[in-house]
């Protein structure tokens, strides 16, 4: 029998659980949060970012929020369904609406309620500001909330606990209960000591995150390549795809590239939250022969970072090195670029650099003395686009190509971080799950990483903004329903 009771279970703490658990409470329901972290731990990957928010302003996102979502909704859909799409979507038969696809209505949904979604999350107290990024080069304004993410799972946390939230930790949901017409029933549930529970309500919330932690699913959808992917922090270690599982498991349509996922550079050697290293369009990428083998900067490094950390995944064991000569020093707030806490391989030469760093010294000596022939004179201008390309090398550079030849040559490890995956679930505009016949499935939501969005390439500082965006769709519409509304 069930041992406790609720109206709506919310599985997951990071900002989608957050802001689903207020929204619910606020529209009158009571609530309990499902969360697998102890509590000095709570706030999955939220708690460890600096909480990236595409928008040009407060109430608006940036002008290419939706065009950018939109070319990058899907992979190759038969063009006679696309057609469809055009239509009312009560209209689109079943097969469209249950289309792995992040379909128009939803990302329409998504760019109208930012705005909104801000201003309600400073009612709990945060702050919004234009702060710097790691960024030295970038296409997009970033709002950030002040403290970052972890400022916005303490707020919202504080809220849900003073309405009275009830929070489970140290416990994962494991599989959904439905009432005999497939509604939702409540959940099933794996405490510490494997004490088995369940909880009863008419509404789950599943906001527990993707599947990055789980290395068995990792293999299974990304491939035998994904031992060399670690997430980009701790909280991602949390994420075991269960979410994604028993809605799968109970007929959930799934949505999002399975195969793929949100790729970062970061060092490898380090144990701090997102080491990140961007500064690589400043020197030279080498794989472990020594050989470039992609365009370090083919524009601005917040556009292009992720297509090219998967290049580096690409390589053999799943690792390649910046190398830079002390030029890079120069260039103005250089160190926004380095979060690692870890410092270069140092050398005074590029043969010695190369012994320490276990690459072939003739080899990299080579590739260094090519590309130094192939950069243009001139002088760059490394916080700008500069157009300074080399000629006649392959790959090519195409922007800030510089010679390396002021001593001492640094080099830093780089591999492929798995900030999250991008294979989930799909949900209407009121983040319900859809099942895999196009309907909602009475009673349950999805909101944060686990709806599948994204294909090939991440639209960036966008899924914070997800998490809270449909996180607080998913907590006023569960209210409604706790309610016969």
């Amino acid at each position: 029998m069930p041992d406790t009771s609720s109206h709506v279970i919310v599985v997951g703490c990071g900002i989608g659980g957050m802001s689903a658990a207020v929204a619910a409470l606020e529209g009158g329901a009571k609530v309990t949060v499902i969360e697998r972290a102890p509590y000095d731990e709570r706030g999955g990957q939220t708690r460890y970012t600096e909480a990236y928010l595409r928008m040009k302003i407060e109430h608006e996102v940036t002008d290419d929020f939706e065009s950018h979502l939109a070319d990058n909704s899907s992979g190759y859909i038969d063009p006679s369904l696309v057609h469809l799409t055009a239509q009312p979507r009560d209209n689109w038969p079943a097969i469209v609406k249950a289309l792995s696809f992040n379909d128009p209505d939803v990302i329409s949904r998504f760019a109208d309620e930012a705005g909104p979604t801000i201003q309600w999350l400073k009612q709990t107290g945060l702050r919004f500001d234009f702060l710097p990024t790691q960024f030295l080069t970038k296409s997009q304004p970033r709002l950030l909330p002040v403290g970052g993410g972890l400022a916005l799972i303490e707020s919202l946390g504080a809220a849900a606990e003073k309405m009275g939230a009830e929070f489970v930790y140290e416990t994962a949901a494991t599989e959904l209960i439905q009432e005999a017409d497939g509604s939702i029933a409540g959940i099933k549930a794996l405490a510490a000591g494997h004490l088995r529970r369940e909880i009863s309500g008419n509404s789950v919330v599943l906001a527990c995150g993707g599947f990055e932690g789980n290395a068995e699913m990792l293999t299974r959808y990304v491939g035998p390549r994904s031992v060399f992917l670690r997430p980009v922090c701790r909280g991602g270690y949390y994420n075991k795809g269960e979410g994604i599982r028993m809605a799968l498991d109970i007929g959930a349509a799934p949505c999002g590239d399975f195969g793929s996922y949100h790729a970062e550079p970061i060092d490898p050697r380090s144990g701090i939250a997102e080491p990140s290293i961007f500064i690589f369009p400043y020197g030279i990428l080498v794989n472990q022969e020594g050989r470039r083998f992609t365009d370090e900067a083919p524009g601005t490094v917040d556009a292009y970072y992720e297509r090219v950390t998967r290049r580096i995944f690409d390589q053999a064991n799943g690792i390649a090195y910046v190398l830079l000569d002390a030029s890079y020093m120069d260039i103005p707030n250089y160190r926004l670029g380095l979060r690692t806490d870890q410092p270069p391989t140092e050398a005074p030469t590029v043969h010695e650099l190369a012994t320490k760093i276990g690459i072939p010294s003739s080899t990299l000596e080579a590739t260094v003395t090519e590309y130094n022939l192939a950069c243009p004179s001139g002088e760059s201008r490394p916080l700008v686009l500069d157009g300074m390309a080399t000629k006649g090398l392959s790959p090519p550079k195409s922007n800030w190509a510089t010679p390396l030849d002021k001593p001492p040559f640094h080099a830093y490890p780089i591999i492929s971080s798995n900030v999250f995956t991008f294979g989930g679930l799909k949900v209407d505009r009121n983040a319900r799950v859809i099942d895999i016949n196009g309907d909602p499935i009475r009673g349950l939501y999805a909101a944060g990483e686990i709806i599948g969005s994204y294909y090939g390439n991440y639209t960036g500082a966008t899924s914070v903004l997800k998490g809270a965006v449909f996180g607080r769709l998913a907590g006023i519409h569960a209210a409604q329903l706790s309610k016969g509304q």
